[in-house]
């Protein structure tokens, strides 16, 4: 597809930092604070209705590693020390603009790299359970009760239900326009590339202003339809239909991702928390207490850092019910413990239950074994073309 026959709203996700220092300025001029955060746990819909705006922090890129490894142990995730590498060198431009930081205990890479980020930039610690019994859904909402507390101290205003209600709607639409996006892939011939459907997705938490941003989405939405019905795609008929799920991608950390189009497959659906399950699930608008219904509806969230993660395969398989994969490829970052034990279970279900074939690919940000996983993913995607 050539950029002429791109969706011309695609324009608008591809440069997030220059959309977020525009829409940053009024906002500090008029005292708003800004919250950074990790991971999609974070409740935006919170630090909304307390007054505040949210930007995502998670490192994606290779350059600030090297800083980090001064302080943390080679052997880390490399989405640790790119995180704490750009906060150590003041390289981020969205770090830097952050007033406080908002964390939480997925992992403990993440928790202790957090104890020496709070020298940097105070972090509050939202301490995630790992089940979704009663008691830890009453511990989340707890939580949720603690992090209004703060917020209400950082901005001076109190989160209200009515606040809360409001927000809670918002991101439910944004959800929704999303996965309507999302949706296309669904195609025999996409109008999309999922590489710029990335983007899409990601560019959510850059947007400071959600109202904007969800009208894009509903524009974009439109202009896909147009180029659906004008058979407009840039896959070939026949392409392997690829389901990536594990760790998150992005800007920077999509080697995997372009191998995948580059070697002719359409990666359908980015299930991992940058893609499909950042958004899956909506809040109930009607619940009598929004912060339980907000607390349920993020507990939810099923990522491998819950014990068991019974959610994860069962997304994965209403995902292969709507998306059609042809294969499964697994992405798992160096260290990542909980994602790496995980695959072993989800190969069994992908080949046994789902039939399909299964990739797992462990790799960091470098670009060094770029040839090898090219040879990988094209021998791979051979076997789902006889």
């Amino acid at each position: 597809m050539t950029e002429a026959s791109k969706a011309p709203t695609l324009a608008k996700f591809a440069s997030p930092v220059d959309r977020f220092h525009l829409e940053l300025e009024p906002l500090k001029e008029a005292g708003m604070k800004l919250a950074g955060i990790y991971c999609v746990f974070a409740p935006v819909e919170l630090v909304r209705a307390a007054g505040a705006v949210s930007v995502g922090l998670c490192g994606k890129k290779q350059a600030p590693i090297p800083e980090a490894e001064r302080v943390l142990p080679a052997n880390l995730c490399p989405l640790i020390k790119s995180s704490f590498g750009y906060a150590a060198t003041a390289t981020c431009p969205y770090f830097n603009a952050t007033d406080f930081i908002l964390a939480e205990t997925t992992c403990d890479g993440k928790k202790k790299m957090f104890e020496l980020m709070n020298s940097i930039k105070t972090v509050h610690m939202m301490r995630l359970p790992t089940d979704k019994s009663p008691e830890a859904q009453a511990l989340w909402l707890a939580e949720m009760r603690r992090l209004a507390a703060f917020l209400a101290e950082r901005t001076g205003q109190t989160v209200t239900d009515e606040a809360l209600r409001r927000e809670i709607a918002l991101q439910n639409r944004i959800r929704r326009a999303l996965l309507d996006v999302a949706a296309f892939m669904s195609e025999a011939r996409p109008p999309i590339s999922s590489l710029d459907l990335m983007g899409v997705c990601e560019s959510r938490t850059f947007v400071l202003d959600q109202e904007a941003y969800l009208n894009d989405l509903l524009a974009l939405r439109g202009e896909l339809e147009e180029l659906r019905a004008k058979g407009s795609s840039p896959y070939r008929q026949g392409a392997p239909r690829i389901l990536l799920t594990g760790t998150p991608v992005g800007r920077g950390s999509e080697k995997v991702l372009r191998l995948l189009e580059e070697a002719g497959a359409v990666v359908v659906v980015l299930e991992n928390c940058t893609g499909i399950k950042g958004v899956v699930g909506l809040t109930d608008e009607n619940a009598a207490d929004p912060f339980a219904a907000l607390a349920k509806r993020y507990l939810d969230t099923p990522c491998s850092c819950m014990s068991p993660n019974t959610g994860r395969f069962a997304l994965i398989d209403d995902l292969t019910r709507q998306f059609q994969p042809t294969g499964v490829v697994d992405l798992v970052w160096q260290a990542c413990h909980t994602y790496s034990v995980e695959s072993h279970s989800l190969s069994r279900h992908v080949t046994e239950d789902l039939g399909l074939p299964f990739l797992k690919i462990e790799t960091d940000y470098t670009e060094s074994d770029v040839e090898q996983l090219r040879t990988r993913i094209e021998a791979f995607l051979e076997l789902q073309t006889h």
